[in-house]
Order: structure tokens, then C-alpha cells, then sequence
């Protein structure tokens, strides 16, 4: 009889060990999600748009800024800001400084 109840327990413990386990598991912690980038649809009408943005930023502002400050105030992200500069600055309608950004 003594030898049935040994198996009983050894059975009961090897049960008992893969749900501690699993517990362990689910309290790791979590990876951060990776912050989602902005797509910039590379195109004619929408680099014009974002000039747009980033002209009448800089008209509004009467002062020179840099490319963070363009974006905030135009509310686009920097990657949008950088392609209407690209396009103003074609144009001839902008002037830099001491790494500022002003219209000409």
C-alpha cells in the first residue's frame, strides 16, 4: 500500500509543476510595440501639398525655425516637413541659417 501512495504524490507533483511554469510565464513582462513610422506617399501632388504646410508654417511663425519646429507648427511629421523644404527649397523661396530655416 505505502508503494501506491508515493505514486500518487510524484504524480500529483509532476502535475502541479507545469502550471507553476506557466505562470511564470505570463507574468513576464511585455515588449514594447515598435512606434508605428509615417508613410510619405512620394508623388508631385503630395510633396506640393506639404509645401503648402510647411510655407504657410513658416509665414505664420515670421521667424526662422528649424525642421522640428516647421513640423510641429505645420502639424506633419518631419518626414513630410523634409519633403516640402526639398520642394521650396527648389523653388528658391527659402533661406537657411545657422541651421534655421526662413522663407526668402
Amino acid at each position: 500500500m505505502a508503494e501506491k501512495k508515493t505514486v500518487k504524490k510524484a504524480a500529483a507533483t509532476k502535475a502541479a509543476e507545469p502550471k507553476k511554469a506557466a505562470v511564470k510565464k505570463a507574468a513576464a513582462p511585455k515588449k514594447a510595440a515598435a512606434p508605428k513610422k509615417a508613410v510619405v506617399a512620394l508623388n508631385a501632388e503630395n510633396a506640393g501639398f506639404k509645401a503648402g504646410d510647411v510655407y504657410q508654417a513658416l509665414a505664420a511663425a515670421g521667424k526662422a525655425l528649424n525642421v522640428k519646429e516647421i513640423a510641429k507648427a505645420a502639424k506633419i511629421s518631419e518626414e513630410e516637413t523634409l519633403l516640402g523644404l526639398g520642394w521650396l527649397f527648389k523653388e528658391g523661396k527659402l533661406v537657411t541659417a545657422d541651421e534655421k530655416i526662413t522663407l526668402a
